[in-house]
């Protein structure tokens, strides 16, 4: 008799999913990618998690107990008997306060999430206490319960070398832990024995690398995977063609897409010019071309549904004779070669070629370059090579935690090198954004956002695409019902057939 779906040779129950690019670094010191904090947030506790379902909240995780009658001072006891793998001994407030404190020790890019950390006082084994210098508004939405929250092992850590790791973790203490792990074919998540907490269904999680969404719905057709994001393009086929024992969800995302331009790098330091782009490309032609007239676009990098989100572009409406003009008074009437950078995906290269053909009408001729994720994520980081310095046009996209805090905060000056890839310099903008981390009035907050994301239109350096849409497929029997995904209300959802 064959063993049921989802239960190995070994009577182990396995689910397989797709993620959309292999880990690079599972230290929360630098994660590179949504996959890297998909894995940290299996392998390490934080004091507070996402509590699935389709309202953002947070819920305990490693601790027990905590007190935010302070909006300064945070008290926590933490669960006992929490153990860290490799015989490291109990997860206790030390690694609390080493972990939370190394980030800004370290200088790391996701110090930013502790910005107002001023110390993690330990009462005793269990009880602590988190000391802000101010009120941070985001923390519990994008700190404690994402990857900068993450704890690890001070002890563990302490003896590498350099005190960091990429992706061989020296201890972990999660619900999970590591069993193997082949680059770029799979990642195996097995049950960790020293998680006290409540156990999750499956024994293993199999993940698979996978960047194009295309290649990966033929592996689930296939039955090769038991959930896996889909391609936009894909969902009316499957809304029209589910395929049997499936469920498909189509989630509204906090990811951003957007159109930048190295404002540091000729003709782009010229801000007619970077207008002459933004009057030229047609947006609603992207979102009929590249997604098929299901995703939505954008007015700005927060999404609806949060604080600081934009009722309206300033600029809507293509305007090809204002382009020429611009370009003419630049001294560019002729118009110029440039390049436009792009993951390697069937959606994103398909935006790529409308924007070629748009700027096309104004004389612009751009030279699409494809590149894999792993190349794509090192382009505007001064550490990673030159690469920056010749950068001029880029679709990007970026992942978020439910505030907006999420969004802004790359794109302030002290980003440069990091992930402004812009290069975008404005004072003015980040003196904002360190207000609004601040704010603890949403109203005022909301408009604090909402001028933010003015500056970056009007600066000429941004256009702004869509949201997107995460679109699932996953097995009706089984996954669908015991698989939790992070919060966001189904507004398409289609049950087994």
């Amino acid at each position: 008799m064959a063993a049921p779906r989802y239960v190995n040779a070994e009577g182990e129950k396995v689910l397989r999913v797709r993620s959309n690019s292999d880990i690079q670094s599972i230290d929360p010191y630098s994660p590179a990618a949504s996959a890297d904090q998909d894995v940290m947030m299996a392998i390490f506790n934080k004091l507070v998690g996402f509590k699935p379902g389709s309202e953002w909240d947070w819920q305990l995780e490693a601790a027990e107990e905590i007190d935010v009658s302070s909006p300064t001072d945070i008290k926590f006891r933490l669960m006992p008997n929490i153990m860290w793998t490799d015989g490291y001994g109990e997860l206790t407030t030390e690694d609390v306060k080493y972990s939370f404190e190394r980030l800004g020790a370290l200088e790391s890019w996701a110090a930013i999430d502790w910005s107002t950390l001023e110390t993690v006082e330990i009462i005793d084994k269990y009880n602590g206490v988190i000391h802000l210098s101010a009120p941070f508004a985001p923390l519990f939405r994008s700190t404690m319960p994402y990857g900068s929250g993450s704890i690890v092992c001070k002890k563990a850590v302490e003896e590498l070398p350099d005190k960091i790791f990429t992706t061989t973790p020296p201890a972990q203490s999660g619900p999970y832990k590591i069993r193997s792990w082949d680059q770029r074919q799979k990642l195996v998540l097995e049950r960790h024995d020293g998680w006290p907490g409540k156990k999750p269904h499956f024994d293993v999680i199999e993940i698979y690398p996978i960047e194009d969404e295309k290649t990966a719905e033929v592996g689930y057709e296939a039955g090769d995977l038991d959930m896996t994001q889909i391609a936009i393009s894909s969902v009316p086929q499957f809304e029209a063609n589910l395929p049997p024992d499936t469920k498909m969800m189509v989630r509204p995302p906090l990811n951003y897409e957007w159109i930048g331009m190295n404002v540091d790098h000729p003709p782009f330091d010229d801000e007619r010019v970077r207008k002459a782009i933004q009057l030229a490309v047609d947006v609603d032609q992207i979102i009929e071309a590249a997604f098929f007239g299901v995703a939505e676009r954008s007015t700005g990098i927060i999404a609806p549904g949060l604080i600081g989100h934009r009722d309206n572009n300033i600029h809507k409406e293509r305007n090809l004779d204002e382009a020429r003009k611009l370009l003419a008074d630049a001294g560019l009437a002729d118009g110029f070669d440039t390049t436009l950078s792009v993951q390697n995906t069937t959606d994103k290269v398909a935006v790529a070629q409308v924007i070629q053909a748009n700027l096309s009408e104004i004389g612009i001729n751009v030279e699409v370059l494809p590149m894999d994720s792993g190349t794509f994520w090192t382009l505007g980081i001064e550490a990673e090579g030159d690469s920056w310095k010749d950068l001029q046009m880029i679709y990007n996209n970026y992942s978020m935690a439910p505030d907006p805090f999420w969004a802004t905060a790359w794109f302030v000056p002290e980003q440069i090198g990091e992930w402004n890839w812009e290069r975008w310099n404005s004072p003015d903008y980040a003196t904002m954004h360190d207000a609004a981390v601040a704010e603890t009035d949403p109203a005022k907050r909301h408009d604090l956002y909402v001028e933010m994301q003015d500056m970056m239109e009007e600066s000429g350096a941004y256009i702004f695409v869509t949201h997107g849409v995460n679109a699932f497929l996953c097995r009706g029997t089984g996954s669908s019902r015991r698989t939790a995904t992070r919060p966001a209300p189904d507004y398409r959802d289609k049950g087994t057939r």
